[in-house]
């Protein structure tokens, strides 16, 4: 009898070639597969089949990872075991996907590295403490600072608006130590921004200095000596942390400490103190938390930043010198002065005025930049009301010259890990449509509203029969019967008797998912339109909380979420005018749309909450990577991650095609498909009552 399982015998050369050339179809000529297949010979033939299996998928990534990670894995397997060998990769793959190729390649060089980690070693990761420290820092900074990691080879560094931390820390003997370490040198980082390290001009004051890079290291060592005492005054506890985890400051800054520690210390101290330490050519010590300086990157971020919000308090002011000027007496006297909390206040004719918080923030920024607002942003711009997105060119094109408001992971099937910070969220508002459009509906449909409302009005007056009750209106035939056979048994019967009916109360909350996608102009888009006007007309009889948002984007890092109604909005007419805007946009990255909006579904305070996905076809997006399997396979993990956060998701979908992948993605009883547009409405109604009934 010949068995069927594969062999356990070794490829040859000649074999490895073969495959090789299979999986590495994308790599460049000049490569040689004879000499990578002959390092791969004395592999067995599990780790032969390894290497050829994440070969493959790494090379539809990039064909030069492909090629690395097959040229290092007799290395790999040296120094890690089978489950090392795969972290190692998704490790690189990871590396990749955040930084490109240049750092997935540092990843998977460094093998040792990532064993010593594997081997207990303590050592804590970029992606381990992001979440942590983004909070943190946004705490301290009272505006926004983006985190983004950078090489673990490389010095921490800010240019003022983002901190660049290293990938890895792994120099305290504790993972506990190394989070620290982390936190330390970010804090340091914000305080280079918050204490004025780049109110000076740092590549003007070094340009006599016989070596750049040597007087901004030490120049970097006597800003963190003089940032530290400035967090002491402020904020103790953190300086505790910050001098727990670094040796004493060198002998040759001890005549220097006392004017470095001062509280009225600025950045001109160090750069008075920086040439006697550069001339005599000697390197400062290394600490890791006390990171490097980039001063030019710093000078053009900063003084681009200033540039804008200056612009944006100006055109504040220009809303309240109008509304001083329509008094009677003139033009009305406008003051900007620190308030009771320390924020700067507007006063108009003495009294306070509120700034736009997009305004407010910018001067709070100003002031921490500045140290107070500079007198061209106390002048108002000029005739005009005040735009918070007062910029050049059209609305959709803007969305990328701001981070993104979310990042979220994607689920790689290929890989068997998620891509993280993959996916690029924005959120906003859908531009209102015609005041007209909803009346028009509800006049056109006002019969069929009112059936739809009646039912749902049923529903929610419906009661619920407790059974078995010590007491009640009415006798429980099924206890009673039991307990006739009981008695007869010589069995003591249950008192149990009787029913009562109680109100049924309703704790449900449901978020709708609409299709923008390109795919639905027309007839799609209609229906969707007309489908959630009568919804919001039914479900308001319910009182149920529930929110609509549309989704829709051009790629991995441009995945628009549109606000249609949030949970706290009404369905005034506000709302109303969001659903007459709803138009076709782009694509369907169908994944990361249902993350966010689950993300804001969880956090509702009801027992039942229901994910519906209104879509007219499968997951797509620009490119060949999200079509098929790929995107069916991160839909399908998203929606399990919601079933885990105890969300109940259902797909309506008008794809005659649905039925070859819905089951596998949503479930077989969690969808339905439609063969004609039409019934959209109609439908979509029928199944919330179906859905949230008791």
């Amino acid at each position: 009898m010949t068995s069927s399982a594969p062999s356990s015998r070794r490829l040859f050369e000649h074999e490895l070639q073969e495959r090789l050339d299979v999986v590495l179809f994308a790599s460049p000529s000049h490569r040689s597969i004879d000499r990578l297949a002959r390092s791969l010979e004395p592999l067995t033939r599990c780790q032969q089949e390894k290497v050829l299996h994440w070969a493959g998928i790494a090379t539809r990534t990039n064909a030069e990872i492909g090629y690395l990670l097959a040229t290092l894995a007799p290395v790999a397997f040296e120094q890690l075991d089978d489950e090392g060998f795969d972290a190692w990769v998704i490790a690189g793959l990871d590396g990749y996907d955040r930084d490109g190729l240049r750092r997935a390649t540092e990843l998977l060089r460094d093998v040792a590295g990532f064993g010593a980690a594997r081997n207990g070693l303590a050592r804590v990761t970029y992606a381990e403490v992001e979440a942590r420290l983004t909070r943190f820092i946004q705490g301290l900074s009272g505006r926004p600072l983006a985190l983004r990691s950078i090489g673990s080879d490389s010095a921490a560094w800010t240019d003022t608006e983002s901190l660049f931390l290293p990938e890895r820390m792994a120099e305290r003997p504790s993972v506990e130590g190394n989070r620290r370490l982390y936190q330390a040198t970010a804090a340091l980082l914000w305080a280079q921004t918050r204490y004025g390290t780049f109110n000076a001009d740092i590549d003007a004051a070094i340009t006599a200095l016989p070596d750049r890079r040597l007087a901004l290291d030490w120049l970097s060592l006597l800003e963190a000596v003089r940032l530290e005492a400035r967090i002491a005054d402020e904020l103790p506890g953190l300086a505790r942390e910050i001098i727990g985890l670094h040796d004493a400051w060198p002998d040759v800054l001890t005549p220097a400490l006392p004017r470095l520690q001062a509280p009225q210390a600025t950045v001109q101290d160090s750069l008075a103190l920086l040439p006697g330490l550069v001339v005599r050519g000697n390197k400062p010590p290394k600490f890791t938390l006390v990171g490097t300086l980039d001063p030019t990157a710093a000078r053009w971020v900063r003084a681009d930043r200033i540039a804008r919000e200056t612009k944006v308090l100006r055109n504040a002011l220009v809303a309240l010198k109008g509304v001083g000027g329509r008094r009677q007496g003139g033009e009305a006297v406008l003051d900007i002065a620190p308030g009771d909390d320390g924020a700067p206040a507007v006063r108009v004719d003495g009294e306070v005025v509120a700034l736009p918080p997009e305004a407010q923030a910018a001067a709070q920024s100003l002031v921490q930049d500045l140290g107070e607002l500079p007198p061209e942003a106390l002048t108002p711009a000029g005739p005009g009301g005040w735009l918070p997105t007062d910029k050049e060119g059209a609305g959709p094109d803007l969305i990328n010259e701001r981070d993104a408001d979310w990042r979220y992971d994607e689920w790689d099937y290929h890989r068997g890990a998620y891509r993280k910070g993959w996916c690029h969220v924005y959120e906003m508002d859908v531009a209102p449509g015609a005041a007209a459009y909803v009346g028009e509906v509800s006049a056109r449909y006002r019969t069929l509203i009112n059936q739809i409302r009646r039912r749902f009005e049923a529903v929610r007056g419906e009661d619920r029969t407790l059974g078995r009750q010590p007491e009640g209106e009415e006798i429980d035939l099924d206890a009673l019967v039991d307990a006739h056979i009981d008695r007869r048994s010589g069995i003591e019967p249950s008192p149990r008797l009787f029913c009562r009916r109680i109100r049924s109360e309703r704790s449900m909350a449901a978020m709708f998912m609409v299709d923008m996608s390109g795919s639905t102009k027309g007839w799609v888009n209609d229906a969707e339109r007309e489908a959630l006007i009568m919804l919001c007309e039914a479900i308001e009889a319910l009182g149920d909380d529930y929110a609509i948002y549309g989704f829709s984007g051009w790629t991995r890092t441009r995945c628009d979420i549109y606000r249609i109604k949030s949970f706290v909005d009404r369905y005034d007419e506000t709302v109303r005018r969001r659903i007459a805007g709803i138009e076709a946009k782009d694509y369907t990255r169908m994944g990361v749309a249902i993350r966010h909006l689950t993300k804001l579904l969880a956090a509702q305070p009801v027992r039942h909450k229901l994910l519906v996905t209104l879509s007219d076809g499968r997951p797509d997006d620009f490119g060949d990577e999200y079509r098929g399997t790929y995107g069916i396979e991160d839909t399908r993990r998203a929606l399990q991650e919601a079933r885990r956060q105890g969300i109940r998701s259902y797909c309506v979908t008008i794809d005659r095609h649905g039925a070859d992948y819905l089951k596998h993605m949503v479930g077989p009883a969690a969808y339905t498909v439609l063969d004609e547009v039409a019934k959209l409405p109609v439908k979509l109604a029928d199944i919330y009552r179906r859905l949230t009934a008791n």
